[in-house]
């Protein structure tokens, strides 16, 4: 009845995952599809069979774990999470409850945060997992669902934004997502101080979102963003350096009134950042340093992302 499909890059965590989906039911199946790029290194997986996609990026490495099952579904895992007890005769209940009108039975996730102080921004960051739809930290798909939809579109390199593309296809397509029982931990992983600057190149993702979907897509997944306001701080930021060494007084008085903007938006966006926050002189140091660099690494990633959609678009014309 079930195959489940854990993509991975080869991190330590992959080991605490299969742990806890031991022991397996006699009829189920566990792929692990090693995306590692030019790896000659077996991957350990005990208890699973192994793939290689070499690379090719998560969404590549799901469309082969599905399409290497036979079962009527199949049970995405992200590498990073840890399935709770009883987690395979909650999976059996959940997809034995739903009729043939719903593709996917979502997990529910448990981000845990500290109790002794409220969390940073990287906690929040994937405590929001908690309250997402259709992501594939923990959900079961309908294989004919995703036969009929291709699957995860590869033009999405990065675990970003390929979970929302294929939800908004499969709904298109007249299916209901549900949530079940079972429950899923998603630890909270240090990234380090730059993990929020990193994040940004999902905003070239976003640009193959908005070709796909049309300008409403954030809408109807239920992502807000802040690209707009990056823009304008980033133009504000630009503008005020280009009249620094003009030497008119108008120019100087724009250059002030730029500069005077740059600083707004940008105090606005780190106390935003820093507001819900523990507020301790790391949090506000780093919070501080990456609310500068975030506006105009987001508008150069979304920019490159623009770039490659519109090439994609044209590719795909004059191949028709």
């Amino acid at each position: 009845m079930i195959t489940v499909v854990i993509p991975t890059i080869g991190r330590p965590c992959l080991a605490d995952v299969l742990a806890a989906l031991t022991p397996a039911p006699p009829d189920a199946r566990i792929i692990v599809v090693d995306d590692r790029p030019g790896t000659a290194k077996l991957l350990k997986a005990p208890g699973a069979e192994v793939l290689r996609t070499g690379g090719k990026g998560p969404a590549a490495a799901r469309n082969a774990g599905w399409r290497a099952a036979r079962t009527p579904w199949v049970a995405f895992l992200d590498d990073d999470v840890i399935p709770q007890p009883g987690w395979w005769d909650a999976l059996r209940t959940d997809l034995t409850e739903i009729d043939e009108s719903v593709a996917a039975s979502q997990a529910r996730l448990h981000v845990p945060l500290p109790a002794h102080r409220r969390p940073t921004d990287a906690e929040r960051n994937t405590a929001g997992l908690a309250a997402a739809d259709w992501i594939t930290a923990d959900i079961a798909y309908r294989r004919a669902a995703l036969e009929r939809v291709g699957g995860f579109d590869e033009r999405f390199p990065r675990a970003y934004r390929e979970d929302a593309d294929l939800a908004l296809r499969v709904a298109a397509a007249g299916y209901r997502l549900v949530k079940g029982r079972r429950v899923t931990r998603h630890p909270v992983r240090d990234d380090g101080p730059w993990a929020s600057v990193l994040r940004q190149r999902g905003n070239a993702d976003d640009a193959l979102m908005r070709q796909v979907h049309g300008p409403a897509w954030r809408s109807a997944i239920g992502a807000p963003g802040r690209l707009r306001e990056h823009a304008l701080t980033t133009a504000a930021g630009l503008l005020a350096i280009s009249l620094l060494a003009s030497r008119g007084r108008r120019a100087r008085r724009m250059a002030a009134l730029a500069a005077l903007t740059w600083l707004g938006l940008t105090a606005e966006f780190t106390w935003a950042r820093l507001a819900p926050g523990p507020r301790t002189s790391e949090e506000i140091r780093w919070m501080s340093i990456t609310s500068v660099v975030i506006p105009p690494v987001a508008c150069a990633w979304r920019l490159r992302g623009e770039l490659r959609a519109r090439r994609g678009a044209r590719r795909a014309g004059e191949a028709a």
